[in-house]
């Protein structure tokens, strides 16, 4: 390991030095990955006004800043967006409304691949596909056919002169058959092995797979899910975020001294949204990764997280499902979130803290008051 820091430093040196006397510009682009956005018929409840409209803008308010702010801000969107038929689990299913509170968030990439994606069916995946094409937000992980496939995908984003291709593979669509000529990415190692190929041959300076993948409710990734992770580093990928289990695991920074590199690994950002309430469930963890280009290499420079929460019910039974950044906020004259809050801190801070491996800190937001 040693060696491995050594040879870090020797090329962090090295690259500065060349930029000091060589005409060059150094670029940084910082990527917020945020967990999984759910909507469970509660939540569909609190957003429905006496005249029948729906409405979450409210939902986001405290975090919003924070995702506007990245050069690219990339959610996981666990539920389907339907003309009629709304619904929570165990097939999701939200109004437009759901989806415009979530772009206007600040949004730039929302990934489809994930096991609710099918819920209802092939015409409301297509109906949410179309919804986020009308609003300009990049999408990735399912497709109408074989041809909007090839054409969209890999995702390429360039951001700062950096060329950063997403990938988004799901592990099943809870049991549902993909109607053709739909396509679901599902996590196929042939099939992966080929679109990393494709990547490459994009000119790709970067590339992250994000893998819906994992056992609920798990805090620690199983040996299968770590076995996967090193084949993906191995078949090229740089980077891994994960999402499903929706509690938050661990992350790793990894060192490949052949290729003089450091490789994110991210198993689990939790819940970014939604009406779960059970130990651990009732938050998760933005990601923010800083990658930097000197010349023609990126790489990735820093890695860090926010906590987030979402508050318990109030006495009345109510609860609004505003994400709050966990570690910034103060509770006035509410002793049950006070310690539904202490509890999420400490239990993600004593999990990552353990298990985390590799330069990886906490960051903090401005300060938010939450008050009966």
């Amino acid at each position: 390991m040693k060696r491995a820091f050594f040879i870090l430093i020797i090329y962090c040196v090295a690259a500065s030095a060349v930029a000091q006397y060589i005409p060059t510009t150094i670029q940084k682009v910082n990527l917020l990955f945020a967990g999984d956005i759910m909507q469970h018929e509660a939540q569909l409840k609190a957003a429905r006004s006496e005249k029948g409209v729906y409405s979450y803008s409210d939902n986001w308010r405290h975090i919003k800043g924070t995702i506007s702010a990245a050069d690219i801000a990339v959610g996981n969107l666990e539920t389907p967006i339907g003309r009629n038929g709304f619904s929570g689990y165990p097939s999701f299913c939200a109004p437009d409304s759901f989806l415009y509170a979530t772009v206007n968030a600040g949004f730039d990439v929302l990934l489809f691949a994930n096991n609710h994606c099918l819920d209802k069916g092939k015409g409301t995946a297509i109906y949410t596909l179309d919804m986020m094409d009308s609003l300009g937000i990049a999408h990735c992980g399912v497709y109408r056919n074989k041809e909007d496939r090839n054409r969209r995908y890999p995702l390429l984003i360039e951001k700062k002169g950096v060329r950063i291709a997403l990938l988004n593979y799901t592990y099943g669509t809870n049991g549902r058959e993909v109607p053709a000529p739909l396509i679901v990415n599902l996590i196929d190692k042939e099939s992966i092995a080929k679109d990393i190929a494709d990547a490459k041959c994009m000119n790709a300076d970067v590339i992250i797979a994000c893998m819906h993948w994992g056992d609920e409710y798990v805090s620690l990734p199983p040996q299968r899910i770590k076995e996967l992770s090193s084949w993906l580093i191995e078949q090229g990928v740089d980077h891994i975020i994960g999402n499903h289990p929706h509690v938050i695991q661990p992350m790793e920074l990894r060192f490949d001294e052949k290729a003089c590199k450091r490789s994110a690994v991210v198993y689990s950002t939790g819940n970014l949204l939604s009406n779960m309430s059970l130990r651990r469930t009732d938050g998760g963890m933005m990601v923010s990764m800083e990658l930097t280009r000197i010349l023609n290499y990126t790489r990735i420079s820093s890695l860090g997280y926010i906590l987030t929460w979402i508050a318990p019910k109030e006495s009345n039974g109510r609860r609004d499902f505003t994400i709050y950044p966990a570690a910034t906020t103060n509770i006035i004259g509410n002793y049950h979130a006070r310690q539904k809050l202490q509890q999420f801190l400490d239990d993600s801070r004593t999990l990552l803290e353990k298990h985390n491996k590799g330069d990886i800190k906490e960051i903090f937001t401005d300060s938010v008051t939450l008050t009966p």
